[in-house]
């Protein structure tokens, strides 16, 4: 509204006016119109800290998945960068022992035939995968249940073909 229009009147209907133009108007109270901007603005503030305490929480939740998901790697180079005096093959298990210098070396023999004492700490067993993973060998009979998990969501969320399920 430029200065020119301050001093125009409103020349639309009653209903329309931004003011009120006849006696029997309701009161115009700038205190009550004061506290209702002040509660409009807490209910504001109030939404506004309820949204962001989610996004806090799930930061915090990708930061612990980081936190693993760079565990899980450093894990998987060790295990990669382990000695080993023969050709891995994908789908086969071997066995992690470490020599006394702390050296991690795979071994085709597993604990029991050592055919008595183990001459080396032993630190696992994995199977390694045909992208060149490693599964730890008491979790490789352990079917991968992700598969199910993604066609469950598709079901809950009416998106499953016809063919599942």
């Amino acid at each position: 509204m430029s200065n020119d229009d301050k001093g125009m009147l409103h020349r639309g209907g009653a209903h329309s006016s931004p003011y009120p133009v006849s006696r029997l108007a309701p009161a115009f109270d700038s205190g009550e119109l004061a506290s209702e901007v002040a509660r409009a603005e807490s209910m504001l503030s109030a939404r506004t800290g309820a949204k962001l305490r989610v996004i806090a929480d799930q930061i915090k939740l990708l930061q612990q998945e980081a936190r693993k998901v760079l565990a899980d790697a450093k894990e998987e180079q060790t295990l990669t960068r382990a000695q080993c005096a023969f050709k891995r093959i994908p789908g086969r298990t071997y066995h992690l022992y470490c020599k006394t210098v702390g050296e991690p070396f795979f071994s085709m023999l597993a604990p029991a035939e050592w055919g008595g004492e183990i001459p080396y700490a032993f630190l696992g067993s994995y199977r390694l995968e045909t992208d060149y993973s490693w599964t730890p060998a008491d979790r490789a009979d352990r079917p991968d249940d992700t598969g199910e998990l993604v066609t469950q969501l598709l079901r809950i969320g009416g998106l499953a073909s016809r063919g599942e399920g």
